[in-house]
């Protein structure tokens, strides 16, 4: 498996917007045949910071959905979003998926 957690922290003016461009991807990522988990969260405190929390069957899975073209139009506009880039932390997996 491949998990990781993704901080996007997003320009104050674009928040709302990223959170409705990213709520249109959620259930589509989670039919993907290798998605696993696939979570989008918000901060409580700050209303900017956006966490998504994925887990994949293999990094080839993964690699599949960043290549599909709305994943890539995205990565091509990103910092029209973001304060900064994604900080991303892969995490190992210690209990199973459910």
């Amino acid at each position: 498996m491949y998990g990781f957690i993704l901080h996007a922290h997003t320009k104050p003016e674009q928040a709302d917007a990223f959170e409705q461009l990213f709520r249109r991807y959620v259930e589509p990522s989670r039919a993907e045949p290798g998605c696993i988990e696939y979570h989008m969260l918000r901060d409580a405190q700050d209303p900017t910071l956006f966490i998504f929390y994925e887990v994949w069957a293999s990094p080839e899975a993964f690699e599949l959905h960043v290549a599909l073209p709305h994943m890539r139009e995205f990565h091509d506009m990103r910092m029209d979003y973001l304060r900064r880039d994604f900080e991303i932390r892969e995490i190992e997996m210690l209990s199973p998926a459910r």
